[in-house]
């Protein structure tokens, strides 16, 4: 027969009953860091429009240098666009529902309602960093042009391939963005080379460098249209960007003093209960980015990311 052991003290089941678990707030992993939303200068607008004026063409103006003679001086003006581009701000929208009498019993140690607007807000936020570079109207992929884009020599990201993109955003670039995927491959090819890029720290986080250009990791850039890789290889784009409106450069564009804002562009907005006892949110996010001229930014296309090199050989 089966012995039995007789029990002389209370248990740890039966104990961990009256102790008090220490928990935490919800995690959750589909929060970056969002750097794209960070790096950009933002531009407040009024009635939610910027209209991006621009010179008609980039014909160098008459002058005259040097004149020591009686020569009447060249006349000459400038062109504006007719119709110029003007960008409106998008919406990124989602309602929340809070059942209260979950908020009303089940709020300490943490407030439930809080919980679910911070969650529900890094969604909005995650998809604005998406809609800023993927966008079919304002997405900076999609609005770089023509003369900016190249392709890379070999398939993998050397540094021949961010040389050449440098040449197209040679004022002042402010940084690559890419794929982290890319940027691993980048840094495979100039290993090869022995030529390891440099780091440089902002906002308290190490970048890779090249040419004292950080490359500024996004998975909104994606391998192979799809967000979440399904291989070991795939390609991808490269961007690189001059930042601000003093410059000329790319610009995030948002509309402040939202009612019930809570950071610039986003707000929320309490809605009312419904006759189910239901408590309604509404969180909104309006933003859009503009290329003020086209050598603002430049693309490197048909990034290969699965290439490996066997450093042995």
């Amino acid at each position: 027969m089966p012995e039995t052991t007789t029990q002389h003290a209370l248990g740890d089941r039966a104990a961990f009953q009256l102790a008090n678990v220490t928990k935490t707030p919800p995690q959750y992993g589909a929060i970056t860091p969002r750097w794209l939303v960070r790096f950009l200068d933002w531009k407040p607008l009024e009635a939610g429009t910027l209209r991006v004026n621009r010179v008609a063409d980039d014909k160098a103006i008459d002058v005259v240098c040097g004149q020591k003679d009686e020569k009447a001086l060249p006349e000459t003006y400038v062109e504006y666009e007719e119709k110029p581009r003007e960008y409106t701000l998008r919406g990124i929208s989602a309602v929340l529902d809070v059942h209260t009498r979950v908020s009303d019993l089940y709020s300490n140690p943490y407030d439930q309602v809080r919980e679910q607007l911070r969650l529900t807000i890094e969604n909005v936020k995650e998809s604005q960093e998406g809609e800023l570079v993927n966008n079919p109207d304002y997405g900076l992929l999609k609005n770089v042009a023509a003369s900016q884009r190249i392709s890379t020599r070999k398939g993998a990201p050397t540094p021949d391939d961010l040389n050449e993109l440098l040449t197209k955003v040679w004022k002042e670039p402010s940084f690559f963005l890419a794929h982290p995927r890319a940027i691993a491959a980048f840094g495979r090819e100039c290993t090869r080379r022995g030529v390891p890029p440099p780091t440089a720290t902002l906002f308290g986080s190490p970048f890779l460098t090249w040419r004292g250009v950080p490359l500024i990791p996004t998975d909104k850039l994606y391998v192979d249209g799809n967000k979440k890789a399904k291989d070991a290889g795939g390609k991808t784009n490269i961007l690189l960007l001059r930042v601000g409106e003093k410059k000329q450069g790319v610009i995030g564009l948002f509309q402040p003093g939202l009612p019930g804002e809570q950071t610039p562009g986003l707000s929320v907005r309490f809605m009312g209960i419904s006759n189910k006892a239901i408590a309604s949110y509404l969180i909104s996010l309006y933003c859009s980015a503009a290329i003020l001229v086209d050598d603002a930014i430049a693309s490197l296309e048909d990034v290969e990311v699965g290439q490996y090199h066997d450093y042995n050989k």
